[in-house]
């Protein structure tokens, strides 16, 4: 019986240090995600700036240098 008492509190161990390292893996890739998800809009925003200003109706633009 204590034998078994013993094992039970081993594996509590082992599953609470199992549990801290998943834990840490998943605040690294949380922490990945928020940085991509930054750099994703700042991409986003400077790729709407460069379209805004490239994008005008056809009778804004000027005709080419040979007509």
């Amino acid at each position: 019986m204590e034998q078994r008492l013993t094992d039970m509190e081993m594996l509590i161990m082992h599953q609470g240090h199992v549990i801290e390292q998943l834990n840490e893996v998943v605040t690294g890739h949380q922490s990945s995600i928020d940085q991509l998800t930054k750099e994703l809009r700042i991409i986003k925003e400077h790729l709407q700036g460069l379209v805004s200003s490239d994008n005008r109706l056809p009778s804004e633009e000027e005709p080419p240098p040979h007509y």
